[in-house]
């Protein structure tokens, strides 16, 4: 099972990376949020899945389950998506200021 995971997120880390060799900004955009859930993947797949007590203050006879992974992928989920959603919004405004979304024609003429 963690192969398959493996490649998946072998996969994701491709076709973001991709995405974000394009010339077209949403496909910039899109590719980050893809490597955003590939990592968010990896994170989940690093930390494992373990058995245990919840982390309490009290003693307890089984081991304690580590918290600290699923702290970190809902840290990581709130950036990329408060990045992604601003990212978002400086491309309509550029769409909306000179018309296209193409990296090659927002770098002006060469004469500029």
């Amino acid at each position: 099972m963690e192969t398959l995971i493996i490649m998946l997120i072998g996969i994701l880390v491709a076709v973001a990376t991709y995405l974000i060799l394009s010339r077209n900004i949403i496909r910039i955009i899109l590719g980050t949020a893809v490597f955003s859930h590939s990592v968010h993947l990896l994170i989940l797949t690093m930390g494992d899945l373990k058995q245990g007590n919840v982390p309490l203050l009290k003693e307890a006879n089984a081991p304690y389950t580590d918290a600290l992974p699923q702290a970190l992928i809902l840290t990581a989920i709130v950036i990329s998506l408060a990045i992604t959603a601003f990212i978002l919004v400086l491309a309509y405004r550029i769409y909306q200021d000179i018309g296209t979304d193409d990296l090659d024609e927002l770098r002006g003429a060469k004469d500029e």
